[in-house]
């Protein structure tokens, strides 16, 4: 597998899809803007949410795409040529107990969903009971999408582990092309109707996912049959691994859960949309760059430690962590210091006004510290998960999270830091993650940063310096033109984002960060 190549083209459609996701919420930004509906819409979409990260795309894809790469490779050995085959059956059995799982799981959710929209908001303070009632009844609307995305993510691991990365990176398309539409087509006359309009579009979107992925694996001869729900061996193993990989995969999922429920509880209205618009700009590298190499990594180190040739994994590893900090410590430094342009030119019209602006970029700047990071977390994973090992990861992310809940606690309602403090804990939550977890695999000589890793990885650090010094230049002069009309705000964003890309790539050339030819020779090599 080219590592490079992989990434790119899980990169480059998660890049389409956080575009039309900034679209969709540009929409809302416009349409619903920061309180009343836009808050109880967030505080709906994070329930399912954080269940799809927990046990659909993260926890089941850490513990199921080694499973079945595993179950192909013994296949093979021993009956040659019957690999794939065996794998889909082994697939089979996990859809047989999975499907009715998930039909009771969502009807039981759905049944509770007053307690725990109350559990998680307190009931709203701020927004009196005609706001919790209308996040229960979102969140009733919203729920399904969890028990779609869920097949949805079975059916992409399949094709992720067969080298067909581009059709599960496509999916997510759907949703924001749905939601689009329907804010677009089909919103109401008032930001209520509309935020239940954009809760419809969510279950619809689930539904359309689901269709593409049973379409694409059919064209990839992979067809899946439903049976009686039977615990194998397998299945077993499967089940005890995914608890824990559910919590170490979503420490950010959990940390953003505090964070919402804090700022619901105790901080004014529109609280929670500015961390939920400050975390869509933040979330953009961790979706281009470490959802990328880490879906890319794990299939490629399941086979290597399998075949212990712990070498050649070593250098996965440390070429992994090399593109990572190559494209996420930039993202970082521009979203930091450029966040209040960022956020004007995203969002700031209709019924989001300056104020909005200055509250969602001092977030943004606070999260964005932790970019690096959130990004490093998901390649430092996959080193425990292609070894089976998902308890660790879990007891480190435990401890991220209380550093995470802590930090919250104390700046709600000690420091009196507000929302900035909430943003800031979770970004530090994220390094002591990536502390633990690299120390864990040190230790265990599993990780060993290599010369060029180190050499190259000071180059980088000193070329985002220097984009961080053009960007702040730049500022003063981009801001004034990020609130005006629909293209003088693209030409600002434009210069602004396109300038920085220009002077980091400069720069890293130049001292010697990254090497023309490498990426060239990487992108031109075929996939093994």
């Amino acid at each position: 597998m080219n590592l490079v190549r992989a990434t790119a083209s899980i990169g480059g459609l998660t890049l389409v899809s956080r575009i039309l996701g900034m679209v969709r919420d540009m929409l809302m930004a416009r349409f619903v803007g920061a309180g009343f509906a836009s808050d109880a819409f967030l505080i709906a979409w994070r329930l399912p949410n954080l269940f799809r990260a927990l046990f659909a795309e993260g926890a089941f894809a850490a513990v199921f795409v080694p499973m079945f790469n595993r179950r192909m490779a013994e296949a093979d050995r021993e009956r040659p040529g019957e690999g794939l085959k065996a794998a889909i059956d082994f697939a089979g059995q996990i859809l047989s107990v999975l499907f009715p799982f998930l039909l009771i799981f969502t009807a039981v959710m759905i049944a509770a969903t007053g307690p725990i929209v109350w559990a998680m908001t307190g009931g709203f303070p701020d927004g009196g009971p005609e706001k919790f009632a209308l996040a229960s009844h979102l969140t009733q609307i919203t729920f399904p999408y969890l028990a779609l995305i869920s097949l949805v993510s079975l059916l992409g691991g399949i094709l992720n582990s067969l080298g067909r990365f581009w059709v599960n990176a496509a999916a997510p398309v759907l949703l924001n092309i749905a939601m689009i539409i329907a804010i677009l087509f089909f919103r109401g006359s008032t930001a209520v109707e509309t935020a239940e309009t954009q809760a419809i579009a969510v279950t619809v979107a689930g539904l359309l996912q689901l269709i593409w992925l049973i379409v694409t694996c059919r064209a990839a001869g992979v067809s899946l049959k439903l049976s009686r729900p039977r615990m194998s061996t397998d299945v077993k193993r499967l089940l005890l691994l995914i608890g824990p990989a559910a919590v170490g995969q979503g420490a950010i999922q959990f940390n953003l859960l505090i964070s919402t429920s804090l700022a619901a509880r105790f901080l004014p209205q529109g609280a929670v949309s500015y961390l939920y618009y400050a975390d869509r700009l933040n979330q953009l590298p961790l979706g281009l760059i470490g959802i990328g190499v880490g879906t890319a990594i794990l299939p490629t180190l399941s086979r290597q430690i399998g075949g212990d040739d712990h070498k050649a994994a070593g250098y996965t590893q440390n070429r992994a962590l090399e593109l990572a900090l190559l494209l996420a410590l930039p993202a970082a430094v521009a979203l930091v210091v450029s966040a209040t342009p960022l956020i004007r030119g995203v969002f700031q019209h209709g019924a989001f006004t300056p104020a909005d602006t200055i509250g969602a970029a001092s977030a943004l700047a606070a999260f964005s510290i932790g970019v690096p990071a959130y990004v490093l977390i998901k390649v430092l994973t996959p080193g425990f998960y292609a070894r089976h090992d998902t308890k660790t990861p879990v007891r480190l992310a435990v401890l991220a999270m209380l550093v995470n809940l802590i930090g919250n606690l104390l700046s709600v309602l000690v420091l009196n830091a507000g929302f900035v403090g909430i943003a800031l804990s979770t970004a530090v939550s994220a390094w002591v993650n990536v502390v633990l977890l690299w120390w864990a695999l040190h230790k265990r000589d599993h990780m060993r940063l290599d010369d060029r890793f180190r050499s190259r990885a000071l180059r980088i650090i000193g070329a985002s310096a220097v984009m961080a010094g053009a960007l702040a230049l730049a500022n003063p002069w981009i801001d004034p033109h990020t609130g005006r009309d629909f293209w003088e705000r693209i030409i600002a964003l434009t210069l602004l984002c396109g300038g920085g890309a220009v002077v980091y790539g400069a720069a890293i050339l130049a001292f010697g960060g990254a090497k023309l030819g490498e990426i060239r020779q990487q992108f031109l090599r075929k996939a093994k």
